[in-house]
């Protein structure tokens, strides 16, 4: 009888070559500050890079992309999600105005394909450098008996540097600021199981062409998730102070998100007349004979980052995101006025802020 690894259905040599296939995607994210290169033990960053920061406050986030890895599956494509790992990692560090230093990524799969992991981490390298990130390392575990041979799922952490007089956050929101909304690409990566339900239920395969998807729906639905980061940096350093507050549109929602970067007793009420969702999102409530406000909770509905900014300078900031090919437009205004806040949204992920909501019909 057989005892090795290998019978047991973990294949190191595969490790090894899906290494090298990720070896020069993921070096291109370094920088001079990144010390040791691909394959050590742990990745190494020059922290002398931060000797100009007064008071340096380092920022850090994990996520995955969740559910989103079964279309990925079920099509065979690969080379996107790597971007959603980055975009939900990343974008929340910008939130308070961080840069992104380093990322490191985790691939657990049912068996070591080295292609499909290399095209994997080429997308969270080629995300990372769009980010200004540097990919630092990561581990791909095989997990034989737990997870199927075409099964994998995607975690990733990153860490940001901010100075601590810049922090953006509720403490720099003041009545009257307005909230500008910047488009999303989709569905970014919340909201997939039920995404997933809803064709099920639907007999809908991820194969299946449908117009009014805009061609095969699995291709549609994998879309990856805008990344905020780099245009938002640039925003920040070009227009100091102007930007008060930032909202990363992830699970919760619209309302629900903005309301954990307010200040207790402010309150905003978004206008949804302010845009149109897209097809996307329309296509699927009424597949689920939903209306797009029950969705609220669930999706994006086409609003991926929020900012809160002086209201002297919403327009240039609105100018600075366009400028940068990232749709932004005014969808509301900030009030501490005293109110009843019955049918806002209020304490979001466990953050005692303030209080938001929709209101009125999305535009046509």
């Amino acid at each position: 009888m057989t005892n090795s690894y290998a019978a047991a259905g973990v294949d190191t040599a595969a490790g090894d070559r899906a290494v090298e296939l990720m070896k020069a995607s993921v070096a291109a994210t370094h920088g001079p500050e990144i010390v040791g290169g691909v394959g050590g033990f742990a990745g190494l960053f020059d922290a002398s890079a931060l000797l100009g920061y007064r008071r340096p406050l380092l920022a850090s986030s994990t996520d995955g992309v969740g559910t989103k890895v079964a279309i990925a599956q079920a099509l065979d494509i690969h080379d996107t999600i790597g971007q959603d790992l980055v975009a939900m990692v990343v974008d929340d560090i910008v939130v308070v105005g961080a840069k992104p230093l380093v990322m490191t990524d985790y691939i657990a799969c049912g068996k070591l394909h080295p292609e499909r992991i290399a095209d994997i981490v080429r997308g969270i390298a080629e995300a990372c450098a769009a980010t200004g990130t540097a990919l630092v390392g990561g581990e791909t575990a095989e997990h034989p008996g737990l997870l199927g041979p075409d099964d994998y799922d995607v975690a990733g952490a990153a860490v940001g540097v901010v100075e601590a007089d810049d922090l953006l956050g509720p403490d720099r929101v003041r009545d009257g600021d307005v909230v500008i909304a910047m488009a999303s690409s989709g569905l970014h990566s919340n909201g997939f199981s039920l995404v997933r339900h809803i064709l099920a239920s639907r007999s809908i395969g991820y194969h299946d062409e449908l117009p009014e998807f805009g061609g095969v729906v699995g291709e549609t639905l994998l879309t990856p998730t805008a990344l905020y980061t780099a245009p938002l940096l640039e925003l920040l350093a070009e227009h100091p102070g102007a930007v008060h507050a930032l909202s990363h549109v992830t699970g919760g929602g619209i309302a629900a998100n903005l309301a954990r970067v307010l200040p207790v007793g402010s309150w905003v009420e978004l206008d949804r007349a302010s845009w149109s969702p897209p097809s996307v999102f329309r296509v699927l409530a009424e597949l689920a004979g939903d209306s797009l406000e029950s969705t609220e909770g669930t999706w994006n509905l086409g609003v991926g980052m929020l900012a809160v900014v002086a209201q002297d300078r919403a327009a240039d900031v609105v100018a600075a995101l366009e400028s940068r090919s990232m749709p932004a437009w005014v969808a509301g205004t900030v009030s501490t006025a005293a109110r009843d806040f019955d049918g806002f949204e209020q304490g979001a992920k466990g953050v005692t802020g303030g209080a938001a909501r929709l209101v009125g019909s999305y535009r046509a």
